[in-house]
């Protein structure tokens, strides 16, 4: 059993929710506000969307990402940064016997430099890097991320020395993680998320999860779930050596019909953590941890 690990806080991501929930973090300063109080509430680390504040969807404008990162570096509150670098591979093709074009309006598909761009001017300890492509959720969208493409992303952070943190949907993506370890495009300690439970990757049972887990390379590795799954992931968490996550880009409720915040979901983790005799790490014990370098 894991006696110690540390909890990331995905505070809004980029999926279609801000409809159902009236607090969800939009604008630069909410999502930043948001990541500060889950750093408050234990969280190590702040995984970082951004969304265009008029409309609530989903964005990748830089000017959005600088002024979170400006936020939590300037606040007295010390947190992990970790930026989305998922954006930009979005395909959404048409429909049954007319998949081409591409639906124009949906799609947003652009390079791994593009991808990249925020990361590169801010310098975060952590950016995500998805490890395959994927028929992700509804419709026709497919989360695209060719060989070339990850390949260029991985060496792209390697040469910014930001440590990725690799977004594993299916045992597919584990094998091209282990891939790209073994073509020096990623450095140790390698860091694994498995995201579990999402439409369509690997689903979010127990034995599913143990097979993912019996396959990781030698790693430090964090998982989550969905919905109603996120908080008993965290029960389970430290008797599989994982750390885990929390927040609202997975899951909006705290208890049936109550929405939650990200301070609450993460103060929730931590309780169930403490009552199981887990250490909850700070900040910096991850940084030692993970050797990661810490800017602005």
């Amino acid at each position: 059993m894991k006696t110690s690990l540390f909890i990331t806080c995905a505070v809004t991501g980029a999926g279609d929710t801000a409809a159902n929930h009236p607090d969800l973090p939009i604008t630069p300063r909410q999502i930043a506000e948001a990541a500060i109080d889950a750093a408050k509430a234990g969280a190590a680390v702040a995984h970082i969307h951004v969304r265009d504040p008029e409309t609530g969807k989903a964005a990748r404008d830089v000017a959005l990402y600088r002024e979170v990162v400006e936020r939590i570096r300037d606040a007295d509150t010390d947190v992990i940064i970790n930026l989305t670098a998922g954006m930009g591979g979005d395909l959404v093709l048409g429909s049954g016997e007319t998949p081409l074009p591409p639906n124009a309006a949906q799609t947003d598909m652009i390079g791994p430099t593009e991808r990249l761009a925020h990361v590169a001017e801010l310098l975060p300890e952590i950016c995500t890097l998805d490890c395959g492509t994927m028929n992700f959720s509804l419709g026709d969208y497919i989360m695209v991320n060719t060989p070339s493409i990850l390949r260029e992303m991985a060496r792209q952070v390697q040469a910014l020395g930001v440590r990725p943190e690799l977004e594993v949907f299916d045992t597919g993506h584990l094998v091209f993680a282990k891939q790209m370890l073994k073509e020096g495009l990623l450095d140790a300690p390698l860091m694994i998320q498995l995201c579990m439970g999402v439409p369509y990757g690997a689903p979010n049972d127990v034995l599913t999860l143990q097979a993912m887990i019996n396959a990781l390379p030698d790693c430090i590795y964090s998982m989550f779930s969905l919905g109603r799954f996120q908080l008993p992931y965290v029960g389970l968490a430290p008797m599989v050596g994982a750390n885990i996550r929390v927040g609202l880009e997975d899951n909006l409720y705290l208890s049936r019909g109550k929405l939650a915040s990200n301070a609450q979901l993460v103060e929730r983790a931590a309780t169930i953590l403490t009552a199981m005799n887990v250490e909850i790490m700070g900040p910096q014990a991850v940084r030692d941890m993970l050797k990661l370098t810490k800017r602005g």
